[in-house]
């Protein structure tokens, strides 16, 4: 029954109205096809309404935000913090916490890290990670754990792709003081049970943060259900617009935390004696913040929040299993993550064909898509390959790009066997 709905939803979902807002759609390329966008996993295209907001911001109320009593900054703030509560309403946050704005997921991950990691780790402590995650939920745990000496335990993927919770649960131990993983792989596409994992984390008193970077674009996240601590997301692969993104976190842990960066706004008094911080989120915004950027990304969560989710689920749900189906029936093709439930990303290699000739042929037809180790180095070696490409698919693909891309990587399989 659930499936027959689905079915129905992906059938009533206006594909055609949604591709009209968004203008990067309507484009031929330089090989004369038209535009076929599949790395929406790297970044999303925009809609209308975003670059419209970044637009007018620029045009009309272009001003430096708090601490001013004029009509341009009080506008531009009063924008600002808007945005700030539309994250929060977008990732369903409860009461008691508030979103620092960043550059992306990557700074808001080195926040966590930095901020709580290096001030609450020690000697002996552990750091629980899984073989799935992006280097943005590695690197900055490594620096963590050689600066206080904590050790990194990594939890092991099964064959499809999903998480070996067995082995997470094994890994998780009273060492344990933090668990960090992706919502959903970019690499697999697997969705991880966060409000388990949760539990896990919490049952030894480990706090518990989230990559939601692949995620959220599919509208996935909801802070109340999954009782973590730290929810880190990106405003670009949001369709919102690049260099913006949030940390969703508990207030009171973060105004325990010293600030990531120090200068202009971010202070209550400065003195040559001393000098005292602003609570979050102030705290974790030092200087001018891209104000334009945070506009936007409201803008984007605007347009999410404003289309059909259920539609847009089981329209991406459809395009998946299409993909999925006719690669595998295209010789020599391995698709790597097949766990149930997954985001529409599908990675997969041709065998005796390195992955960027792939994606050269593709792109001669127009097709977008992305090669290399995804940032997932540590990955890429659990799977035994050096690179991976990857098509991403989102609610304004079609099925017939979907299967213009599938007869495309035929001939071009064909071409260079």
């Amino acid at each position: 029954m659930r499936r027959r709905c689905a079915i129905i939803k992906a059938m009533e979902f206006n594909v055609s109205k949604i591709r009209r807002d968004f203008p990067a759609l309507d484009q031929t390329m330089r090989g004369g096809g038209k535009l076929v966008y599949f790395d929406n996993a790297a970044t999303a295209q925009k809609p209308r309404s975003v670059v419209d907001a970044v637009s007018n911001f620029y045009l009309r109320d272009n001003a430096n935000i708090h601490r001013s009593a004029h009509e341009l900054s009080d506008r531009a703030t009063i924008a600002y913090e808007r945005a700030r509560n539309r994250v929060l309403e977008f990732a369903n946050a409860p009461d008691g916490f508030t979103a620092v704005f960043t550059r992306g997921t990557t700074e808001a991950l080195n926040i966590v890290a930095q901020a709580w990691g290096q001030e609450n780790l020690k000697s002996g402590d552990e750091i629980l990670l899984t073989e799935m995650e992006h280097h943005a939920n590695i690197v900055p745990w490594q620096i963590a754990a050689q600066k206080t000496g904590a050790k990194i335990a990594v939890a092991k993927i099964l064959p499809d792709g999903s998480l070996d919770m067995d082995d997470l649960k094994r890994k998780v131990s009273e060492r344990t003081k933090i668990v960090s993983v992706a919502h959903a792989s970019n690499v697999l596409g697997t969705v991880n049970d966060i409000a388990e994992i949760s539990k896990i984390a919490k049952s030894v008193g480990a706090k518990f943060s989230v990559d939601a970077a692949q995620s959220s674009p599919h509208m996935l996240d909801d802070v109340s259900k999954f009782g973590c601590d730290f929810l880190s997301m990106s405003s670009h692969k949001c369709f919102g617009p690049t260099g913006c993104g949030a940390l969703i976190a508990r207030r009171e842990l973060l105004d325990s935390m010293p600030p990531y960066q120090s200068g202009g706004d971010m202070i209550e008094n400065v003195a040559w004696s001393g000098t005292t911080f602003r609570p979050s989120p102030e705290r974790f915004e030092a200087g001018t913040p891209n104000i334009a950027g945070a506009i936007g990304f409201g803008a984007a969560i605007d347009y999410m929040m404003s289309i059909d989710r259920e539609g847009a689920h089981a329209h991406e749900r459809k395009l998946l299993d299409r993909m999925a189906a006719r690669l595998s029936e295209i010789g020599g093709v391995r698709i790597f993550g097949n766990a149930a439930g997954k985001v529409p990303v599908v990675s997969f290699d041709c065998i005796g064909i390195h992955p960027n000739d792939i994606s050269v042929m593709l792109d001669a037809s127009g097709i977008a898509i992305r090669t290399g180790h995804h940032c997932a180095e540590p990955l890429m070696g659990s799977l035994g390959v050096e690179g991976l490409a990857r098509a991403s698919l989102a609610f304004y693909n079609t099925v017939e790009e979907v299967d213009f891309f599938a007869d495309t990587l035929e001939r071009a399989v064909k071409l260079l066997s």
